[in-house]
């Protein structure tokens, strides 16, 4: 399923929520899981875990009501490394969260490229109009300056170009023409060539709908004989070549593209636990069942099993909460 058509899915979601469902008794609950000597984590998996988002932003506002004490703040003061990395996580509303990886990807020295190439490929307009206005409204400042200040080149061209959302167009309307067109251009822009036309590349990649570029993908191989993908990792390199080869696998396959988020970060020495918090938490009410049968399809193994193998206590159970059964 391709990435426009990917907005909640019932089929799709995770985390529920609770169907009858009263914030007081829940912040009662967390606020004795932390009170005094040492924490009952349990208990703050169970609650935060099996609640929706905006149910945990009405218990917030009931434990503030009963407590006078900010939830999340608490939450830091009690819990501590990547668990309380993914519970504060939970708390933040989404298009807060979103904001918050990108602006955390920005600030200090060097910048995570590969986390903005990944939000601003995969989101659709409204999504990213969502994000850019919490963006302003948490850091006093505009998200696409911040990404011209801290990138540059065409990495900077396609950023900017893929916040604009050009590529929504849900009419699913495709001009044969056109698309015939733009792959000719892909490949006299490319292929054709000594030296790469970044500029042709980015242009149709950031406006052209998914529909239709599915359409030039195909275009785009009877001339070449060889796929877009390959044409891109030989004509590109760098975050350049990793922003464009998102676009393509986003556009093909959103599904897809998030379980091989998933399988990288889980994969080999290490986890890369900012990815696997981010593409689970933000994907839980929408597409993360999706994802997850594309994972065990692609990969011939479940998340979940993956996950238990790469990760550990309390961290791993709420995780594992988050991911639901593997039925």
């Amino acid at each position: 399923m391709a990435w426009w058509k990917a907005w909640i899915d019932q089929e799709g979601v995770t985390v529920k929520g609770s169907p009858h469902f009263n914030p007081d008794p829940d912040a009662e609950t967390l606020y004795k899981a932390m009170k005094g000597i040492g924490t009952n984590e349990q208990a703050i998996i169970d609650v935060l875990t099996k609640r929706s988002n905006a149910q945990r932003q009405q218990i917030a506002k009931s434990f503030k009501a009963q407590f006078g004490k900010d939830l999340t703040e608490t939450l830091k003061s009690e819990l501590s490394g990547k668990f309380e990395r993914l519970i504060v996580a939970l708390m933040y509303p989404p298009y807060r969260y979103e904001a918050k990886e990108l602006h955390d990807a920005m600030k200090g020295l060097g910048t995570k490229e590969g986390v903005i190439i990944e939000i601003l490929a995969s989101r659709t307009k409204n999504q990213l109009q969502e994000i850019m206005k919490a963006y302003e409204e948490d850091y006093g400042a505009s998200l696409e300056e911040d990404i011209q200040a801290d990138t540059s080149g065409y990495l900077e061209r396609i950023l900017v170009c893929l916040l604009q959302g050009s590529r929504d167009d849900v009419s699913g309307f495709v001009d044969p023409g056109l698309a015939v067109q733009d792959a000719q251009d892909l490949y006299a822009a490319g292929e054709k060539i000594h030296g790469t036309d970044e500029m042709k590349f980015i242009t149709i990649l950031c406006t052209r709908s998914a529909t239709h570029l599915m359409r030039v993908f195909e275009e785009y191989e009877k001339i070449a004989s060889k796929s877009i993908e390959d044409s891109i990792k030989s004509e590109t390199h760098g975050s350049l070549e990793e922003a464009m080869l998102t676009v393509v696998k986003c556009t093909r396959n959103l599904h897809s593209y998030f379980a091989e988020r998933l399988y990288y970060a889980l994969k080999g020495a290490g986890t890369r636990d900012g990815t696997l918090i981010r593409n689970i938490v933000s994907r839980s009410e929408i597409d993360l069942n999706l994802i997850k049968c594309q994972f065990t399809k692609m990969y011939g193994k479940t998340l979940s099993s993956m996950i238990m193998g790469d990760t550990s206590g309390d961290y791993k159970n709420a995780l594992l909460y988050l991911v639901g059964s593997d039925s």
